[in-house]
C-alpha cells in the first residue's frame, strides 16, 4: 500500500471557462493556469504520482511546454495513470477536498466523480470529493482562487 498527497491552488482571473473535475462550472471567471487549470485533477495527479514515488506533474507536463497550453487536465490524468499502471499498481481509492468560497461545488461532485471513474477506470465508491470554504479568510475566502487537496492509495499488484 502506497499513499501520495497532492495539492492545488490556482487564482481567478481568466476568461477561461471554469473546469474543475471535468466539469465545465458556470462562473464569471475562470482560474489562471498554462493548461486548462482544472486543479481538482492536478492535484489528484500529484497525489497518484507522489504514491508512485515517480515525481510531480511538472516533471511530465513542464508549464512552459506549449504543447500542453489549453490542454485538457483529463488527458493528463489518463496518461499518468497509464504510466502508473505500467508499474504494476491499481488504485484502492481517492480523497479529494475543494476549497472555495464561491461558486458552491455541490452541485457538480457527482459528475467530478464519474469523469473520475471513466477515466481511471476505478468504481465511482472509490473516489470521494468534498467541499468547504475557507470561512472568509485568505485569498480564497476572498474568492481570489480556489485550491484543492487529494490523497490517492495505490496498492501494488
Amino acid at each position: 500500500m502506497r499513499i501520495g498527497y497532492g495539492f492545488d491552488l490556482h487564482s481567478f482571473g481568466s476568461k477561461k471557462p471554469l473546469i474543475i473535475g471535468g466539469v465545465l462550472i458556470p462562473y464569471k471567471k475562470g482560474l489562471i493556469a498554462h493548461s486548462d487549470g482544472d486543479l481538482l485533477i492536478h492535484s489528484i495527479i500529484d497525489a497518484l504520482l507522489g504514491a508512485a514515488a515517480m515525481g510531480d506533474i511538472g516533471t511530465f507536463f513542464p508549464s512552459d511546454n506549449k504543447m500542453y497550453k489549453n490542454i485538457n487536465s483529463r488527458i493528463l490524468l489518463k496518461n499518468i495513470w497509464t504510466k502508473i499502471r505500467l508499474e504494476n499498481y491499481n488504485i484502492s481509492n481517492i480523497d479529494v477536498t475543494i476549497i472555495a468560497e464561491d461558486p458552491k461545488m455541490s452541485p457538480y461532485i457527482f459528475f467530478m466523480r464519474s469523469n473520475l471513474s471513466l477515466d481511471l477506470n476505478i468504481k465511482i465508491d472509490n473516489i470521494s470529493i468534498k467541499s468547504t470554504s475557507s470561512k472568509k479568510i485568505g485569498c480564497i475566502g476572498r474568492k481570489e482562487g480556489i485550491a484543492c487537496q487529494a490523497i490517492a492509495m495505490l496498492i501494488k499488484k
